[in-house]
Formats: C-alpha cells, structure tokens, sequence
C-alpha cells in the first residue's frame, strides 16, 4: 500500500472536481513560481559542461589504464543531469521561446547524450496529458513489462516468463536502458518531417562519431566496448531511478470511468519522495512530481516552493496528496509490479474486464 498524507476529506465550498484546480494557479501565479530562472539554469548548464570536460579530459589521460573504468560512474552521473536540463527544455521551464527550448534540448539531448529529444517530448507530453491512463499513457502501455493484469493476460511465451519475474528484474532491466534510448531515437526519424529529421538525425550521428572517437583514440577497442557498455549501463539504471518513483503503483484512472479534472488527474496518480538537496540533485527535481505534473513548465527551483502551497490545497479540497520516502517509493513501484504478475505466477485465470 502506498503512504498518503493529507487525505482528510474537506471539500471548498461550492467547488467542482473540474474547478479545484483553479484557485491554486491563482495562489502559484502571484507568488511568482511560474516565472523562468534564466540565471539559475544559465549556472547549472555551465557546471554541467564543465564537468563533462572535467570527465573527458579524465577519460584521455586515464584511457590506457584499467582506472578509467572508475569514470564510467562521473561520466553516467553528468549525462544524468544533462537528461535533467534537456527535459526541463522541453517544458519550457528554461525559456519561454519554443525555437530557444527546442535548441537547449537538442544540444543536450541529441549532441550530448544521442537521444532523440522529438521522441522523448512526443511521448512525453502524451504521459503528461494522461498520466496512468492504460489506453493514452505510452509509459503504461505493453511493452517489456506490463502494470495491468489485464495486459498481463496476453503475454505468451518468453513475455509471459518475463511479466510473472518483472519485478525482480526491474532494475537489472535498467541496464539497458541507455543503449535503449539511442535505439528509440533513431527508430524515431521515420515518423519526423524531413526537416526535424535532418536535425535530429545529423546530431545523433554526430554524438555516436565524437563519442567513438573519444574511446577509439584514448583505449584499445575491447576496452573501449567495455567502457561504453559500462557507461550506458549506469546511465540507464540511473534514469530509472529517478523516473520509477514518480507514478508505478499510483491509481490508474478507469478508460470507462468518470473523467477527472486536471488537479486530480496529476495527483491521485503521483506520487513524491522526501528528501533534502542530496535528493533533489539525484532525482533533478522530479521527486516534486506532483508539483511538476501539476505545472510542467514550473521552473525547478520553484517545485519545492510550491509544494506547500500544492499540499494545503489538495487538504482543503480532499484530494489524497501522496510523499514517500526514496526506498520506499522503489518498494511501492515494485510490490505493484509483482501483483500484477501475480496470476501468472499462480497459474490463475486473470480477469478480462
């Protein structure tokens, strides 16, 4: 069971599920928390960047020596926070200007990191919109792993070995995850106009000829393979845990229920994790997912200014506000996975409806 506070039912007077929402943009848009963070995001990319020199410049002097393995874990932790700032880009939490977004995350996303940022807005912005929601949410839907029995029930195979051990293999699934991004990034120019592609394209093309060029250069290439498969490996387990917290094992709206208004909606299926600035840095903001889902385009510095503001509100008008400690959140996230391969683990009948 998840940990939910706040979850005392007092309605606002007069209030509608469609109008909650409302007077808590009003209270955010005066204090300001809407407004962009030029400095602060300006600050945060230089570091980013210098860090990244910091580590390449490692990897060339170190590259002869088994001791550049020790900076597969720098190098995962600076592309994990250029994920960070390529993602803020592109909710326009860095700048108002969609050309001047668009450009931030292509430097960071495709230049610096070889994923595609027109496939991850795309279907990041379809998660936003209907987060949890099996039929419109891509992060919900069948793919390798499942979060519905009913789509467990379809699994055959080698897929349905894979759903009754999902759990246990969350995590070591995110190994792969890296190289899986780069994978959905190219599969992605087909579905892009030719303009977006030739961009997209030359820049991912790019990242894979600089990034080989720096292992080839500096390591012998058995070393160099080791070193890239290592590299994506902690970046992809990396994201992962930051992204696993936020909504797996969170209330999954019913396609055929009553529809919810955008303060429940992001809500109910969110869920925040405790912590300090250690947190913060680790998870880029996102442990503040209610406050994120709530207004994408909050800079985050703001998140955690806003959340007292967000947790008065949804007291006040009886929405269950749910925040969790990091481990226990991977545990919540986890114990869902394993009950939703329950029934094939027991060799029951799963409910189709």
């Amino acid at each position: 069971m998840r940990q939910a506070v706040d979850t005392a039912p007092v309605h606002l007077a007069g209030t509608t599920p469609g109008s909650d929402f409302a007077p808590l943009l009003r209270t955010v848009r005066a204090q300001g928390l809407l407004g962009r963070r030029h400095g602060w995001y300006a600050a945060r990319a230089v570091v980013n960047l210098c860090s990244l020199a910091a580590v390449v410049t490692g990897v060339i002097l170190l590259g002869h020596s088994g001791w550049v393995f020790l900076l597969t874990v720098p190098f995962s932790l600076v592309w994990t926070r250029t994920a960070y700032l390529s993602h803020d880009a592109g909710h326009a939490q860095i700048s108002s200007s969609r050309r001047t977004s668009r450009w931030i995350s292509l430097v960071h996303a495709n230049l610096l990191l070889g994923m595609s940022q027109a496939w991850w807005n795309s279907k990041h912005d379809k998660h936003h919109a209907n987060p949890n929601h099996v039929d419109k949410d891509p992060d919900v839907g069948v793919g390798a792993l499942v979060w519905t029995q009913q789509q467990a029930a379809g699994r055959e195979g080698f897929a349905r070995w894979l759903t009754r051990n999902q759990a246990r293999l969350f995590f070591p699934m995110l190994l792969l995850e890296g190289i899986a991004l780069k994978v959905y990034g190219f599969q992605d120019l087909r579905r892009q106009d030719r303009r977006e592609r030739w961009a997209e394209g030359s820049l991912l093309v790019l990242h894979l000829a600089l990034y080989a060029t720096l292992l080839l250069a500096t390591m012998t290439p058995l070393t160099a393979l080791a070193f890239a498969l290592l590299h994506h490996a902690l970046f992809g387990l990396q994201l992962g845990m930051a992204f696993a917290p936020n909504h797996k094992g969170m209330e999954m709206p019913d396609p055929d229920g009553e529809r919810w208004g955008h303060l429940r909606r992001q809500v109910l299926t969110s869920r925040n994790v405790r912590g300090g600035p250690v947190t913060d840095w680790f998870l880029g903001g996102l442990n503040y997912q209610i406050e994120h889902h709530l207004f994408p385009s909050m800079p985050r510095p703001h998140l955690r200014l806003a959340q007292p503001l967000v947790r008065a509100h949804c007291r006040a008008v009886g929405i269950p506000y749910t925040e969790t400690g990091l481990l226990d959140s991977y545990r919540q996230a986890l114990s869902h996975m394993h009950e939703v391969g329950a029934p094939l683990r027991k060799g029951t009948a799963v409910p189709n409806g």
